[in-house]
């Protein structure tokens, strides 16, 4: 079964606990086992001004789902625990993106992996370094390469 990254997010509804019931509802997914998760980071807000601060992490994870299955059950506990999108990179009970799957590539659009956004974002690098510092993106390119050049802005481990 491939590897897949998962990147957790949530800055309403104590960030905390739904990024831990996020983690058991991952867990049950039917053909998916989770394996581990890295620490989580506080960061600042990405979009509209005036947003609490996000806690992050990232979850590795082993599935025999293909990538749309699989981001329709994320997207299925994004709904569970209260989601609901109305302004782009806006507040959010839970956000769950699929950064990479195995080696693909996939460009739909409903999806795109590996994550379109994922080298300016240090809340996601750190963390995914975090749990493999020598992960190479389908691209080549490796992990430690993207967090260089990616801007720091506030991040601290919780």
């Amino acid at each position: 079964m491939p590897l897949a990254y998962i990147g957790l997010g949530s800055n309403l509804a104590e960030p905390l606990k739904q990024l831990r019931c996020a983690l058991d509802a991952i867990a049950e997914i039917p053909g998916t086992r989770l394996l581990r998760c890295s620490s989580f980071y506080r960061s600042a807000p990405v979009g509209p001004d005036g947003q609490p601060d996000y806690v992050n992490a990232v979850a590795e994870l082993e599935t025999a789902l293909p990538p749309l299955q699989l981001l329709d059950r994320l997207q299925a506990i994004e709904n569970a625990q209260g989601r609901e999108r109305t302004v782009r990179w806006g507040a959010r009970t839970l956000d769950l993106d699929i950064l990479l799957f195995g080696r693909q590539q996939l460009d739909e659009p409903r999806l795109q992996i590996p994550h379109p956004h994922m080298g300016s974002r240090n809340f996601v690098l750190l963390p995914l370094a975090e749990l493999e510092p020598q992960l190479q993106l389908p691209s080549g390119e490796s992990i430690q390469a993207l967090l260089q050049q990616c801007p720091q802005n506030r991040l601290e481990k919780i």
